[in-house]
C-alpha cells in the first residue's frame, strides 16, 4: 500500500496546478477561502479516478494528509485548524463578489 500511495503523491505532486484545478471545478474553491479536509479527501480520490488509479477512502485519507501537508509546506494552503485549510493561490482570485448570474 506504501508504494502505492508513494507513486500516487508522485504524481499529484508533478500535476498539482492539475489538482487544483480540478478542484475548482467540484467545489468553491477560490483564493482565500476556506477548505475542509473531507472535501480534499474526496476531491483527491476522484481525480485519481479520473486518470484510471483505483484508490480506497482510508488511501485517500492518508494520500490526502500527505498532499495537505505538501501544499502547507509550498505555502498553497495555510491550515486554519487540523481539518480546515485556507487556499493561498492567486491564481484563483474572484473578480467580483456575489452571484456570477
Amino acid at each position: 500500500m506504501e508504494q502505492k500511495l508513494s507513486k500516487y503523491f508522485e504524481l499529484v505532486k508533478n500535476e498539482n496546478k492539475v489538482l487544483l484545478n480540478f478542484l475548482k471545478a467540484k467545489f468553491p474553491f477560490f483564493h482565500n477561502s476556506n477548505f475542509f479536509f473531507r472535501d480534499f479527501q474526496y476531491g483527491l480520490k476522484r481525480f485519481l479516478e479520473k486518470k484510471d488509479y483505483n484508490i480506497t477512502y482510508p488511501e485517500a485519507e492518508v494520500l490526502a494528509l500527505q498532499v495537505g501537508k505538501y501544499f502547507e509546506e509550498t505555502g498553497i494552503f495555510v491550515p486554519v485548524n487540523k481539518m480546515v485549510w485556507k487556499l493561498n493561490y492567486p491564481e484563483f482570485v474572484t473578480n467580483k463578489p456575489g452571484d456570477p448570474l
